[in-house]
């Protein structure tokens, strides 16, 4: 027998079910929804710009990048490259995290009149698509060896070591991308560059074009062969392009990593910490000093500095604090400028940075330092010669009268300064005698007479 109770939860099961399967249709619904929807979406480019030496900065810019159009599910990341070459270690990572990249990679040396050589010439070689833009070259690859903050000369053994690892490495990933191994060798073995046609013409780039988006059309629909083997075809109807920045404290550090920049924080922490020497306890200047000289040597870290010209700047601080102390007419004083720009001039000169220090921040920083240290250190020689005015040295040699006459070797009385101080002498001084007070014990003075040889010292 089936009850009405029975029925009543034969009911409620039976729409239950009904509504979880109106529930399952609907999500597959919207499911498919929200996937068409994504599938139609317009592909997107992403791009980023390797402008500068190539640096840790510019390399943690490069990964996060890469990272973030995997995360996007971008359909191309397009590199615009303009650069001197840098450190082998960031070329390297870059080069790691294009190979590994899930989203294929352009690197595009842009715009006309830009360059891509020594490390750039690498990392150009390692994009899935190598292209050049008109009036631009790239190689001159040959390895240079740096050692902390100088460049340091090779001896043949090392520089065929150093020659063989680097084109093994290139070989590694520019066979797999289909270019002339045996031609992009020559960007090292033989510093050679080459235009964007003589690229194209040696198989070491895939294609020129003139602008960015002449090359994303010409690549679109193209088929290319990703590193790990596979084929893929890219797809950019339609493209949006967004552009990934470099974050506020990477363009902080790439403003570091210049020459000019790196002269002005070298003077302004030495001028500060000079301050802060010769004026204990003024505070500021010392602090911001240690931080101007930290940054600093972050920077030459990363920079060829030139040992002569760091010699020739300490001259100019030499010569700069002996004008203060010598009377040379102003000989010492130009000599510190002449050898200050000669020093700025050779702090830094490689391939990497042909311009080096400007002349013109050279001279606009030189001559007002020069000015202000030796300013500061004439303020600390007259400082010398000022008499104390606390303490018993406040006594030494002042002039005062006698209130109570003195025997010699006993005691009396005399007023100095307005006080009435016990007082020893030498010799017999009547009352009313003007006497010079010549050493204090405590709380007892020692005099003699107004006119006498003079202080008898401490």
């Amino acid at each position: 027998m089936i009850t009405r109770g029975r029925i009543s939860s034969m009911y409620i099961g039976l729409i239950l079910l009904v509504a979880a399967c109106l529930l399952l249709a609907l999500a597959s619904f919207f499911a498919s929804n929200s996937t068409a929807s994504e599938n139609t979406s317009p592909p997107l480019v992403l791009t980023l710009k390797l402008d500068g030496v190539v640096a840790p900065i510019l390399a943690n810019y490069i990964d996060a990048g890469l990272a973030d159009a995997a995360k996007r599910n971008a359909a191309l990341v397009l590199i615009t490259m303009d650069t001197p070459g840098g450190l082998s270690d960031s070329m390297t990572d870059i080069i790691h995290h294009i190979l590994d990249s899930p989203v294929p990679v352009v690197v595009y040396v842009a715009p006309d009149g830009a360059r891509g050589a020594s490390a750039g010439f690498l990392i150009l070689l390692s994009a899935d698509v190598a292209a050049m833009a008109p009036g631009t070259r790239a190689g001159a690859a040959t390895p240079i060896l740096m050692n902390g903050w100088f460049s340091m000369p090779m001896d043949e053994v090392l520089r065929k070591k150093i020659n063989n690892d680097a084109t093994a490495f290139l070989r590694s990933f520019s066979e797999k991308r289909g270019h002339n191994p045996q031609l992009a060798e020559t960007a090292i073995t033989e510093a050679r560059a080459f235009t964007e046609k003589e690229a194209l013409d040696g198989h070491l780039i895939d294609l020129v074009a003139y602008s960015q988006d002449e090359l994303l059309r010409n690549l679109n629909g193209r088929e290319i062969k990703r590193f790990d083997g596979r084929t893929s075809k890219l797809s950019l109807e339609n493209y949006t392009v967004s552009e990934f920045r470099l974050s506020a404290r990477q363009r902080f550090l790439m403003r570091i990593v210049q020459p000019d920049v790196l002269f002005l924080l070298l003077l302004v922490g030495a001028l500060g910490l000079y301050t802060e020497f010769t004026h204990p306890g003024v505070v500021a200047p010392g602090v911001v000093g240690g931080i101007c000289m930290v940054l600093a040597l972050y920077a030459m870290e990363l920079l060829p500095v030139n040992f002569a010209g760091v010699l020739l700047i300490l001259l100019a601080l030499a010569l700069f604090i002996l004008e203060a102390k010598v009377s040379s007419h102003g000989v010492l004083l130009l000599g510190g400028i002449v050898s200050m720009l000669l020093g700025a001039m050779f702090l830094i000169r490689s391939p990497l940075t042909p311009g080096g220090v400007s002349f013109g921040v050279a001279l606009a920083t030189t001559l007002p330092f020069g000015v202000l240290t030796v300013f500061l250190m004439s303020l600390v020689l007259e400082s010398r010669k000022w008499k104390t005015t606390t303490g018993k040295e406040k006594l030494l040699g002042s002039e005062g009268v006698v209130t109570s006459a003195l025997c010699a070797n006993g005691e009396g009385m005399v007023r100095v300064q307005g006080e009435l101080w016990r007082a020893t002498s030498k010799e017999d001084l009547p009352e009313g005698a003007r006497v010079r007070v010549r050493h204090v014990e405590g709380l007892m003075l020692d005099v003699e007479p107004v006119g006498a040889s003079g202080l008898a010292g401490k």
